[in-house]
């Protein structure tokens, strides 16, 4: 029979040809960059309670621009119960507007005084906009977590990567150790030396493995993506080694920028604030008020005005204003201990920036290049009978040593370079 005849048996053959191309294509359907790094650590759980506290902070400015609400009340009174219902002389017959009842409705407001208002709702906004740079601090902070994470992750591919590469080749010559011990051509000692060596070339490569396990868990913690190395296609966006770093000592401005700097001077913005709400205590409120009384017996309609306020007799907010300004003095010394440690941080971050630049240029352009050199010239010496075992494994052993610390130094200067970006970028978020 044709397979034209049974149309589903073709399809299943047609899809059993298309389905592994298609399988392929979509082995590295997920690309994780820096780009997706940063971005990803932009919405991690830190940074969604940092926003919850932007939103609780503008949520408090809402409540604090308003006014004391207007209080209705309603009384009745002068009712003669000991008369009676009987006509005049009593409550009376008939409906409640017509009965001999002191019926009254009115309207308190609070008039506040010494800028009241004004003043706790610019407390409240100045504090909505020390939670908006905490909120840009906290996006910083994790972006250069992640960022350290994913060159550890890259790092550890790389280490691995040359790890498995170097044990292959030591492996390759321990079998060809092994043929020339049969051979006669070298000793038992020699060729059980290079099986120890192809040993440990293994133990390595396993180690390296781990520590790229270990950076894909970090990175997840921090970003929350399901990173699969298996289905995933890292991009190596390392930065360029051509970067300069800055000459100049660390500028004020770049202090002055920083996300905390930011905070801590709204801070202390809105602990003056709040110390002269304190300080208006002293001017009291007056409440106003009026009703509308109605009394069948006298009058339909009655009007009664209301003046109050309260008598600040042996007390004048002491202790408001005591605890205000303790609290706009703890906001200075937050506000000039957040400069130095910033300072100091950012400091930090250019002589860390400036000596690991300097380590992978020379890595990079000197030390790891004769290392791979050396080490293959050892390896085709020893294959020739040129050189004696001793110095192939000294070659290999500077060549395994050197991969590990060429892959440490650029992340280094990596993670150096971002911390550095990301820190002296200005805050452009405006939270007002």
């Amino acid at each position: 029979m044709s397979i034209r005849q049974f149309p589903p048996l073709r399809l299943l053959l047609l899809a059993l040809l298309v389905l592994p191309a298609a399988l392929g294509a979509q082995v590295y359907a997920q690309t994780l960059g820096l780009a997706q790094v940063l971005e990803a650590a932009r919405q991690n759980l830190d940074v969604s309670m940092a926003q919850q506290s932007l939103a609780a902070a503008q949520a408090d400015v809402v409540s604090a621009d308003r006014a004391p609400f207007p209080v209705f009340t309603a009384k009745t009174s002068q009712m003669y119960l000991d008369k009676g219902i009987n006509g005049n002389q009593g409550i009376g017959g008939g409906a409640f507007g017509q009965k001999n009842i002191d019926k009254s409705g009115g309207i308190d407001w609070t008039w506040e005084r010494g800028n009241k208002r004004n003043l706790r709702t610019q407390s409240a906004k100045q504090q909505a906009l020390a939670a908006g740079a905490d909120l840009q601090d906290m996006l910083v902070t994790q972006q250069i977590a992640a960022a350290a994470a994913y060159f550890d992750l890259l790092a550890a591919r790389e280490r691995n990567h040359e790890m498995h590469l170097l044990s292959r080749s030591v492996l390759q010559l321990s079998k060809s150790a092994g043929l020339r011990l049969k051979a006669g051509d070298l000793s038992t000692q020699d060729t059980l030396r290079l099986e120890i060596e192809a040993q440990r070339a293994l133990a390595d490569a396993r180690s390296a493995q781990l520590d790229q396990q270990r950076a894909v868990l970090l990175l997840q913690q921090i970003t929350k993506l399901p990173i699969n190395l298996n289905t995933w296609k890292v991009t190596a966006d390392w930065p360029t080694i051509q970067v300069q770093a800055p000459t100049q000592g660390v500028l004020q401005t770049w202090v002055d920028q920083r996300a905390d700097v930011v905070a801590a001077r709204e801070r202390v913005t809105a602990a003056s604030a709040a110390l002269e709400l304190a300080q208006a205590q002293k001017k009291a409120d007056v409440t106003l008020g009026s009703s509308l009384d109605h009394d069948p017996r006298f009058s339909n309609r009655m009007l009664e005005l209301r003046l109050s306020l309260p008598l600040i007799w042996g007390y004048g907010y002491e202790g408001e204003i005591g605890r205000a300004q303790a609290q706009l003095a703890q906001a200075q010394s937050l506000f000039e201990k957040t400069k130095r440690d910033a300072s100091a941080d950012l400091q930090r971050l250019l002589e860390e920036f400036s000596a690991a630049l300097e380590r992978e240029t020379l890595y990079e352009q000197d030390i790891l290049p004769r290392a791979r050199k050396v080490a293959e010239q050892a390896e085709r010496a020893f294959t020739l009978g040129a050189s004696s075992l001793t110095d192939l494994l000294d070659a290999r052993r500077t060549l395994r040593a050197t991969l590990i610390e060429a892959a440490f130094t650029r992340a280094d200067y990596a993670k150096a370079y971002e911390a550095w970006r990301l820190r002296t970028t200005p805050v452009l978020s405006d939270t007002r």
